[in-house]
């Protein structure tokens, strides 16, 4: 066969044949280069949309062509009438429909994938066309295809009228239709069920219905029941599918067709008809019985979902059917024997994860009720929760050593995430049972740690820990009367295994808050995590507990330091823990030494980082090479982590992980903080290192992170180093300018700027990075965005912190103003953003600093016109709250010269944008210079203005901004 040519390879050939459509087509399916195949693609939808489709559209359907080019001949077809409606004259609706029938019934025997997509044009064209223009379009589509004829038997005509009927619905829900006619469109179709209801039942209650036909007629039911037919019009149908279910052929469309029925928002309103579908729902528990036990988890999964679906949409609805009660509360049984499932999730059973939801619902439902209602459910319903927790903590359970070994690690993953699903479910069923459920769980592990006669499983003893952890993670525990008794039991826990030992962990560390109110007990706990600190398997529970009690208890650990110090130095020398485990081992060091006497957090530093400094003083003397910068971006970073935590100052610990400036509660003790003198003492050598690793970024970002963190933490105790870190971040930035060091220099900015003592210093660090980052504006700023973004976030710092920086000869004002104004222009969002917070701040100290106001007055217009050719379509419509905000920040602070602005910057035609009028640009110049109050209002008006510079108001794309 001689190979077609290629009709894609040249874009620019737009004549769209017949025979280069077929051509393009060989191309896409068979030529092996992808670049080929792409230029056909490229090329076909450029024949798809084009108005010569309407012709080769037809050829392509001819009964000689492969199923490939007919699909692509229909898919044609159903793209000219859902995208290009309005192309089509009013006159030609009719023969268009009867084209379409003619074919679908060509097709209804021939390659499916063709009819489905002739269906999909078909109903495409019924919704351009009803209610209006084709009224009662479903009835004709079932009387069309009833009537014999046209060669094609009546079974393959019911199921191409069936494959019709079930695309409409799915044809609707994702149509274009704008939102007026959406409702109309809708309207009309729900008046059509009465023309597909009867013919679904008949063809569903017919014995002599052939298998396909049933199962298309579930999905039809399917299909439109989710345009929110009425539970009661479709009542009977749903009936059928409870009797299609034990056929095998039929259950998973069957099982379909139920659950979107009953889930229809509107479905609750049709009670009598939920209350008859609870026995149907109960009447197959023999068959999930029989699944169970043959071990067939697809109709295990399909019966549950009913079941779930049933009761997670209709919980409110049935339980205040109080005469039904009881049939209520069997189905609430059915759904705990799913939850309860036999097997191992997810290799032996998927179905018990589908229940959790439902449990949720029904606890929120109860609760809701008024009290004296409540009370009477709760009667009821709280030892039903008393039994799921039983029922979670055995799911919960890890298999056998050696069945848990033969998992896969996806299996291993997906189990793992069952039980942190498990563990939110207990932790949500707590707030219904309270403190009964801990005396529940506690008086279980009891009996099962102290019962020398019969031997228990550690999985057992693991779940029943697990569900303690569970509640007390977030739950706070502390007067509840078991946790002593908990805490009594765990040293009798005989740990012979990962899991457990875990778990054990876990369970220490989620009682942390309850240790630090009941000092005493921990000695019962701590010796069991230090010795778990040993333990490589143990790692991220062991230093994550230690981490937690080090934070909560500190100010009790000092009898204990020394011991914790030791085994923590022993495991960090030992490299026994990865690194993000070091670094969290490090803060909880600083928190244990925060609590101690200043001279024995000096000594203990000693010992703890000696270590690391004579690593770091051998690795400064060698050539740079990949692993020893790795060595000292570690040794770099567990000084990071130890310095973020270590504060000798009493203070309110909410924010210890840095997520907020610590609050100071009482003065530190005199004298040097300790974190200074070791700063002091490794000064140097960090020096050193730079010199060697100044061109890396992440080594620079790891020095850089040091002092960052420990400003940070110490706030004004840094004050010793301020003037030579400033001198040493002068001479890095100089060297090599990088981001780190602008924003460490922001951090100085923001604690010592105001500060008499240290002004000098920060003054001269702050014109030296201004000075250096201008020259880098000079030379071309694109390719530094994020050294743009951190200088903006700085001099938005210096002006907010400490404005009289921009009153010094030595800065140039005007150039900063105007790297500001480039920095809008820049693509990348953050930088846009920061540098829209440094005019916010500027503008309002213009009347404060007369360098800004000389500036504002002779260079604002720059600043207005940048910002109007980012609303105009430059900049992200995601920026605009920030670029009103400046605006809104001109108009309170700049009336009379952003009047003068704005005239000018929007008369030259075309500026923003071609797509707006004069009329609409001086609305908006009106709009703007009214709105001094509202900022909420400046943003509306900001973003109506850039959608309309953007062809998009009034578009879905505005209705989403």
């Amino acid at each position: 066969m001689e190979t077609p040519g290629r009709i894609a390879a040249t874009p620019d050939n737009l004549d769209f044949t017949v025979e280069n459509v077929e051509k393009a087509l060989h191309q896409l399916y068979y030529d092996p280069n992808i670049e080929n195949k792409n230029l056909a693609q490229k090329w076909l939808m450029q024949a798809q949309v084009s108005p010569q489709a309407w012709q080769f559209c037809w050829s392509l359907l001819s009964p000689d062509k492969v199923p490939e080019i007919q699909y692509f001949g229909a898919s044609a077809l159903h793209t000219k009438i859902s995208r290009y409606w309005s192309d089509i004259p009013t006159d030609q609706y009719e023969s268009l429909k009867t084209q379409l029938f003619s074919q679908i019934a060509c097709f209804s025997s021939g390659s499916k994938m063709v009819l489905t997509r002739l269906c999909v044009a078909l109903a495409s064209l019924a919704l351009n066309t009803m209610p209006e223009a084709w009224p009662g379009a479903v009835s004709e589509m079932v009387r069309v295809f009833q009537e014999e004829g046209g060669g094609v038997d009546g079974r393959a005509r019911c199921l191409a009228l069936l494959e019709l009927l079930t695309v409409l619905p799915e044809e609707f829900q994702t149509s274009r239709l704008p939102q007026y006619r959406k409702g109309q469109v809708r309207g009309a179709l729900g008046q059509e069920w009465g023309s597909v209801c009867p013919l679904l039942q008949q063809l569903l209650q017919r014995t002599d219905s052939p298998g396909a036909v049933k199962a298309r007629v579930l999905r039809c039911l399917s299909s439109w029941v989710l345009l929110d037919v009425p539970l009661s019009e479709s009542e009977s149908l749903v009936h059928d599918c409870f009797s299609a279910l034990p056929d095998p052929e039929l259950f998973d469309t069957a099982v379909e067709a139920i659950v979107n029925a009953i889930s229809q928002p509107d479905s609750q309103r049709y009670v009598n008809t939920l209350l008859k579908l609870v026995p149907r729902v109960l009447a197959l528990q023999e068959q999930l019985r029989e699944a169970v036990q043959s071990g067939d988890m697809e109709t295990c999964h399909g019966i549950c979902r009913i079941a779930v679906t049933l009761g997670e949409n209709h919980s409110r609805t049935l339980l205040e059917q109080v005469d039904h009660w009881q049939g209520f509360l069997a189905l609430v049984n059915m759904i705990m024997f799913c939850t309860g499932i036999p097997g191992h999730y997810p290799v032996n059973e998927t179905t018990s994860s589908l229940t959790l939801t439902f449990w949720y619902t029904l606890q929120d439902e109860i609760m809701s009720f008024e009290t004296d209602k409540q009370a009477v459910y709760l009667q009821v319903y709280r030892p039903v929760y008393f039994q799921l927790v039983d029922v979670l903590l055995h799911k919960a359970q890890f298999p056998t050593d050696q069945e848990y070994d033969s998992w896969s690690s996806d299996e291993k993953e997906q189990f793992r995430i069952y039980r942190v699903d498990i563990s939110d479910t207990l932790m949500y069923v707590y707030e219904m049972l309270g403190a009964e459920l801990l005396s529940n769980l506690y008086e279980k592990l009891g009996r099962l740690l102290t019962n020398t006669e019969q031997p228990t499983s550690w999985q057992h003893t693991e779940a029943l820990l697990y569900g303690f952890q569970s509640i007390a993670e977030t739950i706070d525990v502390n007067y509840s009367d078991v946790i002593p008794g908990l805490i009594g039991l765990i040293p009798r826990i005989s740990i012979n295994n990962v899991q457990l030992a875990d778990t054990v962990m876990f369970t220490i560390g989620a009682l942390a808050e309850w240790l630090a109110d009941h000092p005493v007990m921990l000695s019962s706990v701590l010796p069991l995590v230090l010795q778990a600190l040993g333990n490589p398997d143990l790692s991220v529970s062991s230093v994550s507990t230690l981490k937690k009690i080090c934070r909560e208890c500190k100010y009790d650990l000092p009898p204990y330091a020394t011991n914790i110090v030791a085994v923590s130095q022993e495991v960090l020398i030992k490299q026994i823990h990865k690194t993000s485990q070091c670094m969290w081992l490090m803060q909880a060091l600083g928190f244990l030494l925060s609590a101690l006497p200043v001279e024995d957090i000096l000594k203990n530093l000693h010992s703890l980082i000696t270590p690391y400094i004579q690593q770091l003083e051998k690795l400064a003397d060698e050539t740079p090479n990949p692993s020893n910068k790795l060595a000292i971006i570690h040794i770099l970073g567990l000084l990071s982590n130890l310095f973020t935590t270590l504060d000798i100052s009493k203070q309110d610990d909410e924010s210890a992980d840095g997520s907020a400036p610590p609050v100071k509660t009482a003065p530190p003790p005199p004298g040097p903080n300790p974190v200074v003198v070791v700063l002091q003492q490794v000064f140097a050598l960090i020096q050193t290192v730079l010199g060697k690793w100044l061109n890396d970024s992440q080594v620079v970002e790891a020095v850089c992170a040091i002092f960052e963190k420990s400003v940070k933490t110490l706030l004004h105790d840094f004050a010793p180093m301020v003037s030579q870190l400033s001198e040493m971040l002068g001479q890095m930035y100089s060297t090599i300018p990088q981001a780190p060091a602008l924003d460490l220099t922001r951090q100085m900015v923001h604690i010592f700027a105001s500060e008499t003592d240290h002004f000098p210093p920060i003054k001269a660090l702050f014109e030296l990075v201004t000075s250096v980052t201008l020259s880098i504006f000079q030379q071309g700023p694109r390719d530094h965005p994020d050294i743009v973004d951190s200088f903006m976030q700085l001099q938005a710092q210096a002006l907010k912190r400490k404005p009289d920086l921009f009153l010094s000869e030595s800065l140039d004002v005007k150039a900063v103003f105007h790297c500001g104004v480039l920095s809008l222009k820049f693509p990348e969002a953050p930088t846009v953003k920061s540098t829209c917070l440094f005019f916010t701040e500027l503008i309002p100290r213009c009347s404060d600093v007369p360098p800004l106001a000389r500036v504002m007055q002779e260079d604002g217009k720059l600043l207005m016109q940048a910002m109007l050719e980012g609303i105009g379509g430059g900049a992200s419509r995601c920026l605009m709250d920030q670029f009103a905000e400046v605006i809104f920040s001109l108009n309170k602070n700049c009336f009379s010269l952003l009047v003068v602005w704005l005239k000018e910057a929007l008369q030259p035609p075309g500026f923003p944008s071609s797509r707006v009028t004069t009329a609409q640009k001086d609305n908006f110049s009106q709009q703007i210079l009214r709105e001094r109050v509202n900022k909420r209002r400046m943003k509306d008006i900001v973003k109506e203005f850039t959608l309309l510079c953007r062809g998009l108001h009034g578009t879905e794309y505005a209705a989403e901004y």
